[in-house]
């Protein structure tokens, strides 16, 4: 005696369903492999636009220690913050630097440039800028 037709079909059902899902895991695998490589990404852009900002903080805050010592000036500091962009500004791409707000009391250095991006097309603009009162001697 056979099994009656519907009870041939459910079992035909199960055993398709069980054989459906194989090749699945290379599936999510794919899925998964995309996720986690854009997060390794980010992170590491991330990374590399915090580094960028500190090294442009350092050119400026070089630039001022020169700059405002006695018997210097603005460009001085210029000079100074631009040294120090061309030994370790790697990451600092187009590095503008300029004096701009500095007064006969006050040195400021600002330095502008872009982060060496992982991503075509995605620009990343860092701005820092570091100030501090010019040196001067007074009598007693």
């Amino acid at each position: 005696m056979g099994l009656q037709p519907w009870r041939r079909r459910a079992v035909w059902l199960h055993r398709r369903s069980r054989c459906s899902d194989r090749g699945f895991g290379s599936v999510e695998f794919a899925v998964l492999a995309v996720v986690v490589l854009a997060l390794i990404l980010t992170t590491v852009q991330v990374g590399l636009y915090f580094h960028a900002r500190k090294v442009a903080q350092s050119a400026a805050r070089q630039g001022v220690e020169n700059g405002r010592q006695f018997g210097s000036g603005p460009g001085d500091g210029v000079a100074q913050a631009q040294t120090f962009l061309d030994r370790f500004g790697g990451s600092v791409r187009g590095a503008n630097v300029s004096p701009e707000g500095s007064t006969a009391q006050e040195v400021r250095i600002t330095v502008r440039g872009s982060v060496a991006t992982l991503v075509p097309g995605l620009t990343l603009d860092v701005v820092q800028h570091a100030d501090g009162p010019v040196e001067r001697w007074t009598a007693p």
